[in-house]
């Protein structure tokens, strides 16, 4: 019997979206065997898409009561995610439609999601001791913010006020680092969790590539694919017209079939229509990948020739099987660049030539320069990147092991 305090792994898992759904995989495999629950803002069951039955973490405080628990907040931009942001992304589509309608940009819009969450805070995925009744230990793995310094001082407050008191503190990129180290905090640097996915479920990724839709698509492009993905977004007219023209000059360049797919499916993430309409501008050869499941996802990455998008965990997951990726911008986002995850993300882990970040109307030229990358070096990274991962892990597994005293 496992007489250690009870692991609650805390993060935006309760929704779809690939790193989201892969986060909780990573830490479980690596925090094995214990007792471990998944724990999210809502009661989901994801496991029809390769995530987990996710409890609300209320539910999961009241149910633990005065026994200890460790609470370890699990990879993703939680830092500079509010509540307002959580409570659409956890809508079903429709329902977000109308929820956007009728409340953004009015400030109503926190008490309508604190009172839809049945939570006081501003800040979402980031829970302070106070959460649980007994919090053995409070960690942060892997997490980003990199939007922290443009908040407002409530909730920039309610963020700091966590972590000052975390026991285990560890950020994704340089830019969260720096914020923090301003604050007044010392944070370690970790890559993304979704850097281990080729070391720790390499097996299930290759038995998804070897069935199902991602085998069609192999069949139907012998010669290889783009794997691409673009998020709502994009869905302007003349935004999606400048996307098809750019992917048929790949095409016609290199002979790749392309190959249309969702990292996410949770409101503000991809758009099924938004690939339709790409698809029915273009004049060579594609498809649309219908599959959510985060294995297939991953699998269809890991075969791909390289990944063209805006999926930051595309670009990751991708990097962990050595394939090439170019990260795309709309252009309101590129005006901000400097302070995205994605740039801090490339600017903190990737050499030169992998820094690939682009408008829509450089698309062709840098899949042509990403396609002649050196694979052999893009493996050796993501091998170091995953042992890095474990081995920057290593305090946190001590930190769970440690004996906690009864309470009083």
């Amino acid at each position: 019997m496992d007489t250690r305090a009870p692991v609650v792994l805390f993060g935006a898992f309760d929704r779809h979206n690939l790193g989201d759904l892969l986060f909780p995989h990573v830490l479980a495999a690596l925090l094995a065997p214990r007792e471990l629950h998944f724990a999210g803002l809502a009661e989901r069951d994801l496991t029809a898409w390769g995530g987990h039955r996710v409890r609300a973490l209320a539910s999961l405080a009241a149910q633990f009561g005065p026994r200890p628990v460790h609470l370890v907040h699990a990879g993703g931009e939680l830092l500079d995610c509010d509540v307002w942001e959580a409570a659409v992304m956890l809508q079903r589509p429709g329902q977000a439609q109308a929820v956007i309608a009728r409340y953004h940009g009015r400030a109503e819009r926190f008490a309508w999601a604190q009172a839809w969450l049945a939570t006081p805070r501003l800040a979402a995925y980031v829970a302070p001791r106070s959460a649980l009744a007994r919090v053995a230990s409070l960690s942060f793995v892997a997490v980003g913010g990199v939007e922290l310094d443009r908040r407002n001082p409530a909730f920039r407050a309610e963020i700091l006020g966590a972590l000052y008191s975390a026991d285990f503190l560890t950020v994704r990129e340089r830019i969260t680092q720096d914020t923090l180290r301003r604050a007044g905090l010392r944070a370690g640097l970790l890559p993304d969790p979704a850097v281990t996915v080729g070391a720790l479920f390499g097996t299930q990724i290759e038995a998804a590539a070897r069935a199902g839709e991602v085998a069609e698509v192999r069949r139907r492009f012998p010669r290889g694919y783009l794997a691409v993905q673009f998020a709502a977004e994009f869905g302007d007219d003349r935004t999606l017209a400048t996307l098809a023209a750019q992917l048929d000059q790949v095409a016609r360049e290199t002979g790749l079939g392309t190959v249309l797919f969702r990292a996410g499916a949770a409101p503000w993430h991809d758009d099924p229509d938004c690939l339709r309409r790409i698809a029915a501008r273009m004049a060579t050869p594609g498809a649309l990948f219908e599959s959510l499941h985060v294995f297939d996802i991953c699998a269809l990455l890991a075969r791909a020739r390289a990944f063209c998008g805006s999926s930051l965990h595309g670009r990751i997951v991708a990097h962990a099987f050595a394939v090439p990726g170019v990260t795309v911008f709309t252009p309101s986002v590129a005006q901000r660049a400097r302070l995205t995850k994605h740039v801090a993300w490339l600017g903190t882990w990737c050499d030169a030539p992998d820094k690939r970040a682009v408008a829509a109307e450089g698309i062709a030229g840098a899949v042509a320069a990403a396609l002649a990358a050196d694979r052999e070096r893009l493996a050796a990274s993501a091998a170091d990147m995953a042992r890095r991962f474990a081995r920057e892990l290593r305090p946190l597994q001590r930190l769970l092991e440690a004996q906690i005293p009864p309470a009083g």
